[in-house]
């Protein structure tokens, strides 16, 4: 039998096909310190009903009438207190976490991160991968625990993007990691490391996680199981060295925001109760956050600072997310080839 090859028309585009796309995902960051980019941020962010669950005929009055015209001239504040010549710090870093593991799963292999609030996004980065030809994409969202508010957005907005394809990626997504073993080791790792390389000896090392109203736990979701979970196989791994043999831990949820009712113990208040009660040097760790950003080099490091020391601290300090540390690192490459197994 002879086969017939048809050929293509003269004005067909070019395609390319056969890369595998890695793409990481963080919450995201406003273009700017400025309170115009805040605002176009916190719009975008604010109006996710997956991060507010209130119906949009009741909150899109109070998010557009007062929140914001109040609440980015605030935020622009703390953000310029962080923000670098490199611009965001939450964005270089996913940036540099990408670039750290780009050279190491194979040429066929095309590593990139976007925000899924603000720039890149994830509709800009999809669009690149499959530009360059990648027929099989994997995503990354960057929150070891699993939360409606995080991750379930991040699912929604590829969703959205692959609504509007006419050729599809085939998709693959890693999931939580809260209680996997190798970020667990890449966190005991990287704080006793911290740990051992400051002046004083802490009381206290308080596990900070971002806090979520308490109704997200009441209608049923992980988060706030994952946070515990996450904290306690920490404890149990740090409480074998001796860095930390004398050291209490303490799990608290930070940021709070409106009047509703949220994940307790809040991390503001603990920080002053124990500077109340006889805390001289207390360290705090963001296990939660994969990257540093304003939560935790503005809130975290800063407010923190000044409300434990007010209450009566003495020594403090925030030690770094796992950044582009080398466990950091080490811990993204694992979960990527782990999941990017039967395709390289």
């Amino acid at each position: 039998m002879t086969w017939l090859k048809q050929s293509l028309p003269s004005d067909h585009p070019p395609v390319s096909s056969g890369a595998i796309g890695v793409l990481l995902v963080n919450l995201g960051t406003p273009d700017g310190p400025d309170p115009s980019s805040v605002k176009r941020y916190l719009k975008q962010f604010l109006s996710d009903r997956r991060v507010i669950e209130i119906p949009p005929i009741a909150w899109q009055p109070i998010l557009r009438g007062i929140i914001l015209n109040t609440r980015p001239q605030k935020s622009s504040v703390a953000y310029t207190k962080i923000w670098t010549d490199r611009g965001s710090p939450l964005a270089d870093i996913t940036a540099q976490q990408a670039e750290a593991i780009a050279g190491t799963l194979g040429e066929n292999v095309i590593v990139d991160y976007a925000m899924r609030y603000g720039s890149p996004s994830i509709e800009q980065r999809m669009g690149e991968l499959t530009a360059k030809g990648c027929d099989r994409i994997l995503i990354a969202p960057m929150y070891p625990q699993y939360c409606a508010a995080t991750t379930a957005t991040v699912f929604d907005e590829v969703a959205r993007v692959m609504g509007e394809m006419r050729w599809q990626p085939a998709l693959r997504f890693v999931p939580p990691y809260h209680d996997d073993g190798v970020y667990l080791d890449a966190l005991a790792d990287d704080l006793t490391r911290q740990i051992g390389a400051l002046s004083f000896t802490p009381e206290v090392l308080l596990l900070s996680f971002h806090g979520m109203p308490m109704r997200t736990l009441e209608k049923g979701d992980p988060y706030h199981c994952h946070c515990h979970k996450t904290a306690r196989l920490l404890r149990e791994r740090l409480s074998q060295r001796p860095e930390f043999a004398e050291v209490r831990f303490e799990t608290t949820f930070q940021s709070r925001f409106g009047p509703a009712q949220w994940l307790e113990p809040a991390t503001d208040d603990t920080l002053i109760a124990e500077g109340e009660k006889g805390t001289k040097r207390l360290v705090v760790a963001a296990p939660g956050f994969a990257a540093d950003c304003v939560e935790t080099l503005e809130e975290l490091a800063l407010d923190g600072r000044d409300e434990f020391l007010e209450a009566g601290g003495e020594d403090y300090a925030v030690l770094d997310c796992l950044n582009v540390s080398e466990s950091g690192v080490k811990m993204v490459d694992a979960l990527i080839r782990r999941e990017l197994s039967g395709w390289i």
